[in-house]
């Protein structure tokens, strides 16, 4: 989510003991303070960020959020901007937010909002480009400044092809060579037809697309098709989304049970050597419930299964793999910690909803999930109502799961020689048999 690169990211700021931000590390990372050019041979970790779900943002929220995500290894944010004019002001913002730090962020353009039929529609794209080519902020892969790309496969910007398209529109510009690394949904074996691409993101790689468990195909079809560029791989902790009929009538679940997050990252872990960039999916987009950051700014009509369902737990946790990935060494652990997660309500259960049980909800578990990090040698209890599991484990990173079968409140405790070193009790983690709706977002927790 190793070779022997050095960790290119600053873990604390003065700016990181900030109010808010989480930065209880249970484990010891060294510290290193990048150079000025980003370097190719490094790896990197960013996340993408909606824009558009920013409306009410100033600088200073801009500030903490960036705070956070440099205080857990994250480099840059993929700024996901639309088409609303408002949007180009926020972007400003954050870049002014990033003044004086090594966080880096860059465009990542949502082509299912720009339109991108005629030369024109160009203009506004070029535009940022022109605007943060050279800002200190600017993130750069290959000594270049890095655009990406939601979608946009089937841009023409007024040519013969797509790949004549972004050709005139982002690598036009007289002296402004870019790093071209879009997020289009083809066949990767069609990639050989994209000179314009200097590598590609796969959106889809963040999950798996059936009743599966996590694996390595997608990316190995990926890294095919792209024979030699770069590959930019998803991380993501969870997919789910309510819309009904009467709004975006987006209403499904991914598979993301089975410590989903950890496998994923320890998939990007073992294949390092042929991972530029991982790019976690998301900050902040509460409509479809994989957010890591605050709940902050502007939902997307999410409340109803977003308010309540904080995911800042997941970030130490992502931190812990940020290092592994970026280093080829997991840190030592000099903390016991507990993350715990898990959906609040039985998957079967029915509720009083006008939006109806999300496709693929068979696919869900009704575990509590925990991991748990270790220093020495413990006795670990994981119970929710008369459903426990005990187990004796040793030092590091360890998984456990219950499938609790009545209404509880869930814990965790942590003990050597019969005395309690950690004792997790938060007090939202409630298994409920009776769903006041259909909410299918993760409950997250660390200790």
């Amino acid at each position: 989510m190793r070779l022997l690169a050095l960790s290119p990211y600053v873990l604390f700021t003065a700016m990181a003991a900030s109010p808010g931000a989480i930065l209880n590390i249970p484990f010891s990372i060294p510290l290193f303070t990048p150079a000025a050019e980003n370097v190719a041979q490094l790896k990197y970790v960013v996340a993408h960020f909606m824009v558009g779900n920013t409306y009410p943002y100033g600088v200073e929220d801009w500030k903490k959020d960036i705070v956070l995500a440099m205080g857990h290894g994250i480099d840059a944010f993929a700024l996901n901007v639309g088409r609303e004019d408002w949007q180009r002001e926020r972007v400003q913002d954050a870049y002014t937010a990033a003044a004086g730090t090594d966080f880096r962020l860059f465009m990542s353009l949502d082509m299912t909002s720009i339109p991108c039929g005629s030369p024109a529609d160009a203009e506004p794209i070029q535009h940022y480009i022109k605007t943060y080519y050279h800002h200190p902020n600017q993130f750069r892969y290959n000594g270049l400044p890095m655009i990406s790309t939601f979608a946009g496969e089937g841009c023409l910007f007024g040519t013969g092809s797509p790949n004549e398209g972004w050709t005139s529109a982002i690598k036009g510009i007289g002296g402004m060579p870019l790093t071209f690394i879009p997020s289009f949904f083809l066949d990767p074996a069609k990639f050989v037809d994209f000179t314009v691409m200097d590598g590609a993101f796969s959106w889809n790689s963040g999950w798996p697309m059936a009743n599966i468990a996590a694996n390595f195909e997608m990316d190995e079809q990926y890294i095919r098709g792209l024979g030699g560029r770069t590959y930019m791989a998803a991380v993501s902790p969870w997919f789910f989304t309510h819309y009904g009929i009467d709004s975006w009538n987006k209403n499904w679940i991914f598979r993301t049970d089975d410590w989903h997050l950890c496998r994923r990252w320890e998939l990007l872990i073992e294949n390092r050597a042929r991972v530029g960039i991982v790019e976690i999916v998301t900050w902040n987009d509460y409509g479809e419930s994989h957010y890591i950051g605050p709940i902050a700014g502007d939902q997307p009509n999410s409340q109803a299964w977003v308010n309540g369902f904080d995911h800042q737990g997941w970030l130490p946790l992502i931190q812990y793999y940020i290092h592994a990935f970026k280093t080829g060494e997991y840190p030592t652990i000099v903390k016991d910690q507990v993350f715990m997660w898990g959906r609040l309500y039985p998957k079967g259960a029915d509720a009083s909803d006008h939006v109806p049980k999300p496709n693929n909800w068979q696919w869900a578990e009704d575990n509590i999930y925990v991991v748990v990090l270790l220093t020495g040698r413990a006795d670990v209890t994981l119970k929710c109502g008369p459903t426990k599991h005990e187990v004796t484990l040793g030092p590091g990173l360890s998984k456990l799961k219950i499938q609790p079968t009545e209404t509880c409140q869930a814990t965790v405790t942590i003990s050597r020689l019969g005395v309690i070193v950690v004792d997790h009790n938060p007090p939202g983690h409630r298994f409920t048999t009776g769903p006041p709706s259909y909410n299918f977002n993760a409950f997250v927790s660390s200790s």
